[in-house]
């Protein structure tokens, strides 16, 4: 009974899901203008980055490490 209740949970949320996903329209020419902003990036803003890589470097001593290799301290 239980399998039964999971798949027809999935299948309502599937059901509901699909017309959400159906409205999607792509961005137009004029959009990207507001899309290609600094502070619209993956990275954020690079101001606030600076400042956060910064408080990171004081309160652990070290310096770098803030990418996806690891922590600087060698527990990759």
């Amino acid at each position: 009974m239980h399998n039964r209740a999971l798949q027809f949970m999935v299948f309502l949320i599937s059901v509901f899901a699909l017309p959400a996903c159906m409205g999607i329209t792509p961005v137009k020419a004029w959009e990207k203008d507001t899309l290609g902003h600094k502070h619209m990036q993956i990275g954020g803003n690079p101001s606030i980055k600076k400042i956060n890589e910064h408080v990171y470097t004081s309160k652990e001593a070290s310096s770098g490490g803030g990418g996806i290799g690891g922590g600087g301290c060698g527990c990759n």
